[in-house]
């Protein structure tokens, strides 16, 4: 029976080791119009720093982790009293089995769930940041400025006046 826990934990290990989420942001961003890179480089550390702390001071990795190990202990722990109230010694062993498999599958999901919550949010803040110290960040496109159509500048769905004078308004 130990054996068959070990191979379980082993596979499930394995299986996690395949998430990885980027330890920096995952946006691009550019130096502001009259910025050096230099201040472009000062301010990125200064905004990664910031989107780490703000965001609890766990990189999105370190959170997939800890959710990944989480749920494989509740998962042991929760299959070992249910095996042991089953069959005695013996199921509990094959319940715990049974708890680490299902649990490390379900822990690799919410921490895949929770890296990507954890990314998301340290991009948004580190697009702030970056922002604020007036560098280019992306936006999405239906929010981007638009140039304004000239005077002179007539779009190409749009047809052409009636030639001539308009006609005189009706009598009172």
């Amino acid at each position: 029976m130990k054996k068959s826990i070990w191979l379980g934990l082993c596979a499930c290990l394995a299986l996690s080791a395949c998430v990885s989420v980027p330890a920096g942001p995952s946006v691009l961003v550019l130096p502001g119009t009259g910025r050096s890179f230099d201040e472009f480089r000062s301010d990125e550390m200064a905004c990664r720093a910031y989107a780490m702390e703000q965001n609890g001071g766990a990189s999105a990795q370190q959170r997939s982790r800890e959710s990944a190990a989480t749920s494989a202990a509740v998962g042991t722990a929760v299959g070992a009293v249910a095996g042991a109230a089953v069959g005695g010694h013996q199921g509990a062993a094959v319940g715990a089995g049974a708890g680490l498999v299902v649990g490390s599958m379900a822990g690799i999901d919410s921490g895949q769930q929770s890296a990507y919550g954890s990314q998301r949010q340290y991009d948004n803040l580190y697009i702030q940041c970056m922002y604020a110290k007036g560098h280019r960040v992306p936006v999405p496109a239906g929010m981007a400025a638009r140039s304004p159509v000239s005077a002179t500048t007539t779009p190409a769905n749009i047809p052409p006046p009636p030639a001539g004078l308009p006609p005189a308004p009706p009598p009172r």
